[in-house]
């Protein structure tokens, strides 16, 4: 079936326009707009992967600490009755695990060093089944979390900033000290470290401190867990099951607060969907920017061809056809723009884990340092549901950039085009 003549007439203009070596300044700007949207669009889906991707790093680290649901005592005080509330929680079918917890802060000193901590006490036998972390010690410190040995486990961060490994001690200053003659004494506690963890999460990695629940239980005096921590079978229906878990222990009238993983972060999530989207408005005015440089050219192709847009006309062409043909010319730079943008924004993004390794090899820095960022590398998660619409958003301001210059070429009178021939 051949091609409607618009098309055809569209496109060899196009390869014309490059050709024609009285036509050189025109196809170095046309090639220059292509250049401008294939960068927009690669940058926008290298920045977007990249968003995404430390995004997804982050979350992963976080819930590898973190449960994908809390469960905490209304007052702070110790749940009534742990067990009862887990087993009733368990009965939810998305429900895979739960664990009591105990939650504090504190300070640990070793010398002239001191760091303010998070202290949790977890049961070595649970914890293994509401977080990745917990697996991942299960056969190791965790075991040596002994009941009245008061033992703790420190993350690497910490215990690299406090200058302790395995086998030494440190002080545990809890709040609520005691009251003597000398006025309010400061609860101390030596604590012997018997493991460390590395999440990857330098947060965690720098202000947790776990110890077993009975020790906790005695260094905060409290009765029992004040919070249970529970697994689901899947991370992404945290906020559902933690709302139809609220209204079930509102009706039963249990006096919990549950709290879904996405809430005990919520600042966090927030801030990078807001930069997300402002990343997205700022990189598409360089695409729309290039994009409407295809006026300029189309404008100086128009008022080139304007004999060849009278004799289309004389033979018959009508205008919305001779505006088709320049739409068509237009709408190719965009075209081809847009595809060379994916190719690159996908190349990179999908590559990005050696690429900037190699960079910083060559110059001699490290653009993530640890101490600094949430993670130490560069991460990248492209998804179709970014790069679909910067696809067609590209190809939509390529092709209302055209628009008026075709309306223009249509408007051309013949004769007077001819007339100055």
């Amino acid at each position: 079936m051949p091609l409607p003549y618009e098309i055809v007439i569209g496109w060899r203009y196009t390869r014309a326009g490059r050709a024609a070596r009285r036509n050189g300044f025109i196809s170095f700007i046309s090639a220059v707009s292509m250049l401008g949207i294939a960068l927009g669009v690669a940058a926008l889906i290298i920045v977007l992967s990249v968003m995404n991707g430390f995004q997804k790093e982050v979350r992963d680290r976080m819930l590898g600490v973190l449960a994908h649901v809390e469960l905490l005592s209304a007052d702070g005080t110790a749940l009534a009755d742990w067990q009862a509330l887990a087993a009733r929680v368990q009965q939810h079918p998305r429900v895979r695990a739960s664990a009591p917890f105990i939650a504090e802060q504190g300070l640990l000193a070793r010398g002239q060093d001191m760091k303010g901590v998070l202290v949790r006490g977890i049961d070595p036998a649970l914890e293994p089944g509401v977080t990745a972390l917990g697996a991942d010690l299960a056969g190791s410190a965790l075991a040596q979390l002994q009941p009245g040995a008061f033992g703790v486990v420190l993350g690497a961060a910490l215990a690299r900033q406090l200058g302790v490994g395995v086998g030494d001690a440190v002080t545990l200053i809890v709040p609520g000290g005691q009251v003597s003659p000398a006025g309010v004494v400061p609860r101390l506690r030596q604590l012997a470290v018997v493991g460390l963890f590395d999440s990857g999460h330098y947060e965690y990695d720098a202000t947790l401190a776990l110890v077993h629940l009975q020790d906790a239980q005695r260094l905060f005096r409290v009765e029992g867990p004040t919070g249970l921590r529970v697994r689901l079978d899947d991370l992404h229906a945290a906020r559902a099951v933690a709302i139809e878990l609220q209204a079930a222990l509102d009706a039963a009238g249990s006096g919990v607060v549950v709290r879904d993983w996405t809430r005990a972060n919520r600042t966090w999530f927030a801030a990078v969907q807001l930069e997300k989207r402002m990343m997205f408005i700022i990189l598409t005015l360089i695409v729309a920017v290039a994009a409407f440089n295809l006026v300029s050219t189309l404008v100086m192709t128009v008022t080139d061809k304007r004999a060849d847009i009278a004799i289309l006309r004389t033979l018959g062409a009508s205008p919305a056809s001779v505006m088709a043909i320049f739409v068509v010319q237009g709408a190719v730079g965009g075209v081809v723009g847009t595809l060379a943008g994916l190719a690159l924004g996908l190349g990179v993004a999908l590559h990005i884990d050696t690429l900037v390794p190699a960079l910083e090899r060559l110059l001699g820095v490290a653009f993530l340092p640890q101490d600094i960022y949430l993670i130490s590398r560069m991460p990248s998660d492209p998804q179709a549901g970014d790069v679909v619409p910067i696809a067609l958003m590209a190809l939509a301001l390529a092709f209302a950039a055209t628009l008026y210059p075709s309306w223009r070429a249509s408007r051309v009178d013949p004769a007077e085009a001819l007339r100055h021939e």
